[in-house]
């Protein structure tokens, strides 16, 4: 299982190296590696539907915890399977799609490491591991939606993207150590059965809060929803495979995995219920007001999502096989009609529905794909949507909560889907053929059959609900902790309520096809509600936080090294002070102390006198040198009391510090006075306070009661298990070796810093002698 993970990423590694050979006519190859893993993930459909759950576990960083286990049940299976075979057909989509696009090797490598990373975060049941891919997820689909980079919006849809989701990838880290301190382990399963004590905690509300916030983020949840109609910037491909059964059900996957964990309080249910059914009436209706078709889809998809996430707050067995039904349906016709759209924009050269019609004329099996996507996203039978929007209106009827309301928002939800679905699949093909578009062609066979086939499997499945029933909905079901057995899917349940209310929805619906056409002005009248949408208001705050970020730097950042320096002492002087106000129990013992010795006494007094003439001086050499006697002072110091090797250190980086200085002011000019009596006698004050509390911290630490286990420890290890003597430097390089060589690295960027800095100097210097001369 941990191969199959790992054969996205490895693809894209191989692609670094060989990726011309996917350029031209042998692209399609690429298709063989999502296919090859469908076929491995659905010789276990057998076995999952017969109850069975397979685990695959390898140690990661067993002493935290933290270990890559792996579960393929009924709610993985799914995904799984919709990952690797959506992406099967977008892979093949693809190599016609692009064909002959410079960059093809390289937007195979993104989609394949994204596919790892979906299948990764699908079958993790560690919660690091889980983050883990989460993060990867966000950051191949940052590369995917911005791959047009020399265009500044598609830039900006994924920085867009990647800030929305990233945050959510944060909650959801933060979820993972809360609910690791409440159960001791990341284990997904072994949180199930402590699910009541998670309950009890007084920190479940925060656990459940973080999880809906990476959820709603990544699932494009009303007002976090704004990021996936941008996203519509990238390829076609991108559209069809992250948004119709990929990336943006990852938040819908996560809340069905912690249902049985977190669900059944009201908490959870209720606050699904409400963000569901907020963005699900809120995005379908926003279709009627797009004329671009990816728009249209965009906020189509988002709509189903809500849907999703209001079934899953109901909460109930019905709810369940509805969302189960309802992830399928989706997935089919929305890869149906993501893929025709493209086809209608690489044939066509436009997406505007207003000038669209006819396509049937030129492209009839492109035209059959969509009018049977058309057909199953509007609940229509014989299709598997249908079976699900029927189910939908079941659940949603049995529900405990105000009823009428629900099922008049989910009722009205469902006609303007119906509607959209129309206008993307049955408007560009039916009609007169405009002039503008005559010369639209028929597509290659490799990009019109994966929408016809999936279009196909939308009405196979309404007409034999049995082929998803046992193999994919029942097991699904179990793993949210129901009981599969009572649950039959057909596509006739007589005559009932629920039979009116697709009825209602269909009539409804097509008349209000045939009644509003797309137009300019429809688009421009929401365009004026802009300024209160989520979308306008965060980027007002970010203006603002902008706006704040750089007065903040003006203030602190001045340019004066002298202020920075006060900053980072006054901060650390008000920190440690609160921290040590009234906590402070030092008591010097004067009789326990040895007594000073002249060469001690004439020791200190060299090195007050070198504080004193290092402040007052006005030669920057003068001060250098006073510098460099204060510090060999502490050397001495450190000689009287038994330390050679801190003194023998001392001595070496005070001299080179010395030598260094007096490099540097060779080169600088001469002594100026930038600062006044006040801020002298101000910094003075700081520096004085600064002494004083480090003094008062020392003593305090020299007041506490001494533990040697750590000292013992490198006393009896660093000849035995390092080989070397100096305990000291045994600790530097060997025991914590990792800081060491982390100062190290910083110190070398550092120093690469300032080479860089003196040679753009030079090269300036040189440029201006030239212009002198």
């Amino acid at each position: 299982m941990l191969t199959a993970i790992l054969t996205g990423f490895l693809f894209s590694v191989f692609l670094v190296f060989a990726g011309r050979f996917f350029k031209g006519k042998l692209s399609i190859l690429a298709s063989l590696i999502p296919l090859g893993l469908f076929v491995y993930f659905f010789q276990f459909v057998n076995r999952i539907a017969n109850g069975e759950v397979i685990t695959r576990s390898y140690e990661w960083v067993p002493s935290f915890g933290v270990n890559l286990v792996f579960k393929l049940d009924g709610l993985s299976l799914l995904f799984t399977l919709m990952i690797t075979g959506i992406g099967f057909l977008v892979f093949a989509y693809t190599s016609s799609y692009l064909k002959g696009h410079k960059y093809l090797d390289r937007f195979y490598g993104y989609l394949a490491a994204f596919m790892g990373a979906m299948l990764g975060l699908v079958l993790s049941d560690n919660m690091i591991s889980l983050f883990t891919f989460w993060e990867l997820t966000s950051i191949s689909s940052f590369f995917l939606i911005g791959f047009k980079n020399t265009s500044r919006p598609s830039r900006k849809s994924a920085m867009m993207a990647l800030g929305i989701t990233g945050i959510g990838g944060l909650l959801l880290l933060a979820a993972s150590l809360l609910f690791n301190n409440i159960t001791g382990t990341y284990s997904i399963s072994e949180m199930l059965s402590m699910s009541e004590a998670i309950k009890g905690n007084q920190y479940y509300w925060l656990g459940v809060v973080l999880i809906f916030g990476a959820a709603f983020t990544k699932s494009a949840q009303f007002p976090f929803h704004f990021w996936l109609p941008g996203a519509m910037k990238a390829p076609t491909p991108v559209s069809t495979y992250l948004h119709s059964a990929t990336m943006v059900k990852a938040g819908i996957y996560l809340l069905m995995r912690f249902t049985p964990v977190l669900g059944g309080e009201d908490i959870w249910n209720t606050t699904l219920i409400i963000v569901g059914g907020i963005t699900m009436l809120y995005s379908a209706v926003h279709t009627v007001f797009r004329t671009d078709l990816k728009g249209i889809l965009a906020y189509s998809t988002i709509s189903a999502l809500g849907i999703l996430v209001f079934l899953i707050g109901l909460g109930t067995e019905e709810a369940y096989v509805a969302a189960a039904v309802f992830i399928i349906v989706h997935a089919l016709y929305k890869a149906t009609l993501f893929l025709v759209t493209g086809i209608i924009d690489h044939q066509a050269h436009t997406r505007d529905v207003t000038k669209l019609a006819g396509l049937n004329k030129v492209m009839l099996p492109v035209g059959i794909a969509a009018i049977l996507a058309a057909i199953s996203s509007g609940g229509i039978p014989p299709s598997i949507g249908f079976v699900g929007k029927e189910l939908i209106y079941d659940a949603t009827s049995h529900s405990e909560l105000v009823v009428i309301l629900l099922i008049t928002a989910i009722v009205l939800t469902k006609i303007f889907l119906l509607y959209a679905g129309f206008v993307a699949g049955i408007k560009p093909f039916t009609g007169k053929l405009p002039e503008g578009i005559s010369e639209a062609r028929m597509p290659n066979f490799v990009m019109w059959a994966p929408p016809l086939l999936l279009g196909t499997l939308g009405i196979l499945f309404g007409l034999m609900p049995f082929l998803v029933e046992g193999p994919i909905v029942k097991p699904l079901v179990a793993a949210l902790g129901e009981n599969p057995e009572e649950i039959h899917l057909r596509l006739w349940h007589g005559f009932n309520m629920v039979l009116v209310l697709s009825a209602i929805t269909i009539g409804v619906g097509t008349a209000l096809y045939f009644i509003l056409k797309p137009s300019y002005k429809l688009e421009s009248a929401i365009g004026k509600l802009e300024f209160i949408s989520p979308e306008s208001i965060l980027k007002k705050f970010m203006a603002g936080f902008k706006w704040a970020s750089s007065y903040w730097t003006r203030f602190f950042q001045n340019g004066y090294l002298r202020n920075y320096v006060s900053m980072i002492i006054l901060f650390t002087v008000l920190m440690v002070g609160y921290v040590m106000l009234g906590k402070t129990r030092f008591v010097i013992d004067y009789n326990s102390l040895t007594k000073l010795t002249i060469s001690e006494i004439i020791v200190a007094l060299v090195l007050i006198a070198g504080v004193c003439y290092t402040i007052f001086t006005r030669s920057r050499l003068a001060a250098v040198v006073a510098m460099g006697v204060i510090g060999w002072s502490i050397c001495l110091i450190f000689v009287f009391y038994s330390a050679p090797d801190l003194a023998m250190t001392q001595f070496s980086i005070d001299t080179l510090t010395v030598i260094l200085f007096v490099l540097v002011l060779y080169k600088l000019p001469k002594y100026l006075n930038l600062s006044d009596v006040k801020i002298r006698i101000r910094d003075g004050i700081l520096s004085a306070i600064f002494g004083i509390i480090i003094a008062a911290l020392a003593l305090q630490v020299l007041a506490e009661p001494v533990n040697n286990e750590i000292g013992n420890y490198y006393a009896d290890n660093a000849y035995l298990e390092a080989h070397g003597k100096n305990v000291v430097n045994v600790i530097l390089v060997d025991f914590r070796g990792a800081d060491t060589m982390i100062e190290i690295s910083v110190l070398s960027i550092a120093a690469i810093g300032v080479f860089g800095l003196m040679k753009l100097r030079l090269k300036m210097s040189d440029r201006n002698r030239y212009q002198d001369k």
